[in-house]
This record gives C-alpha cells, sequence and structure tokens, in this order.
C-alpha cells in the first residue's frame, strides 16, 4: 500500500478542534494508518503520540509510516478501550482522538472479508487474535440473535426474513464466504441496484462487523472515562461513520457539557466545540468517496470539570 492509498478523512478540521499545534501528549485511540496522527507529530515537534490498534497488520504500517518520529511515539497492539490500563500522564495530555471508521487498507482485502463487493471469507474481525469470526455468528448464532443483531446494528427492515432464511440455508451448507451471504441478501431483499440506493448487504456486513467486534460495548463508558481524566483545556474529538456510533458520541457529549442538574453539585464537565458534527465537504467527498458519512464531533473539558 502507497501514501496515496490512505486518505484521513477531516484531516485539517480534526487537528484544528484538536488544537493539535501545542505541545504535549496527543493519544490516537484507533491509530489505523497513522494519516491524522503522523501530521500532528509532522506540523508539531513538540507532540508525542500514545497509539492504539487492535488491527495487527494496520499497526505494523503505522509503525513503518511513523518511524522518523520514532522517539517521539508509543503504540500498542490493543483496544482503544484498554488505554485507560495504560499508566500515561493525564495532565500532559492535550489531545485524544478517534477515528471509529475502517480503513480501505482493511475494507480493499479481501481475506478481511469485511466488503461486499470482494469475494473472501466470512471474517470481519479486527482483532485476529480473537476466536468469534463473522462465519461463526452466521453459524452458530440462534435465528433470533441473528435478527436482532440485523434489526438494531443493521437498521434492516427484512430482519427476521433474513434470519430465517439463513437458519434454514446454513442446515444444507456453510455459509462461509462473504458472496455467499450478499446473494442470500439480495435474494430475500429482492434487489436490484438503482443509482445512489445502499446494497442492503452494505447495512448485514455493518451489523455483523459491529457484532464481531464489539464495536458498541463500552463506547460510552470509554468517553466518559476520557472526559474525567482530561486536564484543563484537554480536547476529544471523534469521527463517527453510521447513527449508531455517532448517536452515542452526541448523547455522552451533551451530557457532559450540562450540569448536573439532580444534585446541582457538578457543574458541566466540558464545552462543546461542534454544536452540529462537522461533516465533509463536497471537495473531500470528490476525492475520497468513503469520507461521505463522516462525522466530527470534539468537546473541550472546562477547567471547573477537571
Amino acid at each position: 500500500m502507497t501514501g496515496r492509498d490512505h486518505i484521513p478523512v477531516l484531516l485539517d478540521e480534526s487537528l484544528t478542534l484538536l488544537d493539535a499545534g501545542r505541545p504535549g501528549v496527543y493519544i490516537d485511540g484507533t491509530l489505523g494508518l497513522a494519516g491524522h496522527s503522523r501530521e500532528i507529530l509532522k506540523r508539531n515537534p513538540g507532540a508525542r503520540l500514545v497509539g492504539f490498534d487492535r488491527d495487527e497488520a494496520a499497526l505494523a504500517e503505522a509503525q513503518r509510516r511513523l518511524s522518523p518520529y520514532q522517539n517521539r511515539i508509543a503504540l500498542y497492539h490493543a483496544d482503544f478501550r484498554r488505554l485507560l490500563e495504560v499508566e500515561i500522564d493525564w495532565a500532559s495530555v492535550r489531545g485524544v482522538f478517534l477515528d471509529l471508521g475502517m480503513s480501505s487498507f482493511q475494507l480493499d482485502d479481501p481475506a478481511r472479508g469485511f466488503s461486499h463487493q470482494l469475494d473472501g471469507p466470512l471474517d470481519m474481525r479486527m482483532d485476529r487474535r480473537q476466536h468469534l469470526d463473522a462465519a461463526r455468528v452466521i453459524d452458530k448464532y440462534p435465528e433470533a440473535r441473528l435478527a436482532d443483531i440485523f434489526r438494531n446494528y443493521g437498521e434492516l427492515r427484512p430482519a427476521a426474513k433474513l434470519a430465517r432464511t439463513i437458519a434454514s440455508r446454513r442446515r444444507m451448507t456453510k455459509i462461509e464466504s462473504t458472496v455467499q451471504l450478499r446473494t442470500i441478501v439480495e435474494e430475500v431483499c429482492r434487489w436490484i441496484p438503482q443509482k445512489g440506493k445502499t446494497h442492503p448487504a452494505a447495512k448485514v456486513f455493518q451489523a455483523l462487523r459491529i457484532e464481531v467486534n464489539e464495536e458498541l460495548a463500552g463506547l460510552r463508558e470509554f468517553l466518559e472515562s476520557v472526559i474525567a481524566r482530561l486536564p484543563e483545556d484537554g480536547r476529544l474529538a471523534v469521527i463517527s461513520f453510521h447513527s449508531l456510533e455517532d448517536r452515542i458520541v452526541k448523547h455522552t457529549f451533551l451530557q457532559a457539557a450540562r450540569p448536573d442538574q439532580e444534585t446541582g453539585r457538578r457543574p458541566a464537565q466540558v464545552e462543546l466545540l461542534t454544536k452540529h458534527p462537522v461533516v465533509p465537504g463536497e471537495a473531500e467527498i470528490s476525492r475520497n468517496s468513503r469520507s461521505r458519512s463522516a462525522k466530527l464531533r470534539a468537546v473541550r473539558k472546562q477547567a471547573h470539570g477537571s
């Protein structure tokens, strides 16, 4: 993969909201190919980076890309929710960043099974050390649980019908490939390609990916913990790519920006830096179509909330 292949989403907007020119520690909880973090280190000689990613291949590539700054980085092969277990001088932290989207590095590799457009195994594990993959979900989960996943994580209307069809088909043959699953989805949803219309398999694959990687589990608690630890004027910025994640980020930030109305004892912890999410402009979308659904939200820690 070349540098041209990875285009960090909302790069300048993210660095502006993080106020990333200040010397100190910046934490990237979803390092990916280090597009945002590399720019912080490049533009700010006083910046140090603590980075996390549970995708070993992505982390190795990020390590290579950040090699010019190796004396200013510490990288961990771990989920961002493990960040709170690492010893960090939070008084030195200036910003925490999460990009909750998939990278082209992952989507464009058929062997990873993330894309319904490519023929590959039903894997979808971000951390390939874990046992649960998408094939196991499709093969082993009860029909009712599959329906809940498709409905709650994919917001798919014929969720029950799709789960019923999968339960029937898997009794005859194992469903192990992305193409097998996509074909079933097309049949159940009576898919006819139309310009501007999202393929229903995109929703199904999103749902399975969320289940396999527990993408929503503990996100709110993590954001709350980071907000509690940030020093005065510390920033927290999050890019999300689907409504389920964005809803959690939005509500967590809103709650932290309000005083505790029940007791009146706790003032607002943060100031909202984005009353509405920042989204890509037409120029960025034309350069990188995968940025289309990105939403960036950010907060700044208040002095009396620290």
